[in-house]
């Protein structure tokens, strides 16, 4: 699978290092503004194809995926053409700015018959399913409660403090706070509350989220762009709970017994840098005409964005997008 990348920020950088170390997929274009930029960035990571245009890349007949690595400020306007070229794509996280953009992306690629995924890379890889056997063995008993916090000290990063970068801890943190509930939990809410302390820009730095399921369960979110947190995922029930080391990228899930005795550490296999997973998925999917990855389906990338957006409300926490008409 020949891999097209839009961007050269860092997380396009993780791209080309993960995609180098595989053998059934390759770092094969990469696509930025400027031709001296995707030039340097072919160079530093020997790819075949750069580009100074994104309209280049996608007009490639040999790309058969393109990886959306540019600001979330900006995944509407990238994915849509690309989509519009006849190219698959894979986004990162997070998906969209609002769920308006993330409805008209996905039925865009509904309407075109192409493949599209969200690149919430937690969601691919082998510590969900260990993690889900682990529950559904009964090993903890009845789960009832999720704790999980995500926190960075970010600084003044503009991405962080700017409503137009689509800034604040939320999209960039809390989402993986969210799916980390929701890969495992996915039973209606029937109760939301939420607090968060927001920048002198009015972006969300630290959020705290509490969410009562249809099921029972309660789950604890936190996430902030201020501080460093542990980073940490409880899952607790009636006979034990799993800790799992890091929901950003779990390495070790630790089980529990009642009265917190310890009975193992499980460590998830070595991996490259952990992106590989959903690279191996979306070619997965390609090669069964898939126009979605199993792993993250479209409805759930809608859920999660409109439940980001109900979130923002609330905080007073607002985007230019959000007040401007989306047009496909």
């Amino acid at each position: 699978m020949r891999v097209g990348v839009v961007g050269t920020g860092w997380i396009a950088e993780k791209a080309a290092i993960t995609l180098n170390g595989l053998l059934t997929c390759e770092c094969y274009a990469i696509a930025s503004r400027t031709m001296e930029k995707a030039e340097a960035f072919a160079q530093k990571w020997n790819i075949r194809k750069a580009y100074g245009t994104y309209s280049e890349l996608y007009a490639d007949p040999d790309v058969d995926l393109v990886y959306v690595a540019t600001p979330h400020s900006h995944h509407f306007e990238v994915t849509r053409d690309a989509l519009k070229a006849g190219k698959p794509c894979l986004v990162e996280k997070a998906f969209m700015a609002n769920h308006a953009q993330s409805y008209a992306i996905v039925q865009l690629a509904r309407e075109r018959g192409l493949f599209l995924a969200e690149a919430i890379w937690t969601r691919y890889q082998p510590a969900v399913r260990i993690v889900r056997d682990l529950i559904d063995s009964g090993r903890i008993g009845t789960p009832r409660l999720v704790t999980a916090t995500l926190g960075y000290s970010m600084g003044e990063k503009p991405r962080i403090m700017r409503p137009d970068l689509c800034g604040g801890a939320l999209l960039d943190l809390g989402v993986y706070a969210l799916n980390f509930a929701r890969m495992f939990f996915p039973a209606d809410i029937v109760s939301i509350e939420s607090q968060c302390v927001k920048s002198a820009t009015g972006m969300d730095l630290t959020n705290a989220i509490s969410l009562v399921l249809a099921d029972g369960m309660l789950c604890n979110l936190q996430s902030s762009a201020a501080c460093v947190g542990d980073n940490i995922g409880v899952i607790a029930g009636t006979d034990g709970n799993l800790i799992i080391d890091n929901i950003n990228n779990p390495q070790k899930i630790t089980v529990n017994t009642h009265d917190r005795e310890f009975v193992e550490d499980i460590h998830v296999p070595q991996q490259i840098t952990g992106y590989e997973y959903q690279f191996i998925a979306c070619r997965k999917a390609l090669k069964e005409g898939l126009l979605e990855p199993r792993e993250m389906p479209h409805d759930e990338t809608l859920y999660i964005m409109q439940l980001m957006d109900e979130l923002r409300a609330k905080w007073g926490v607002h985007y230019p997008m959000d007040d401007e008409e989306v047009r496909v």
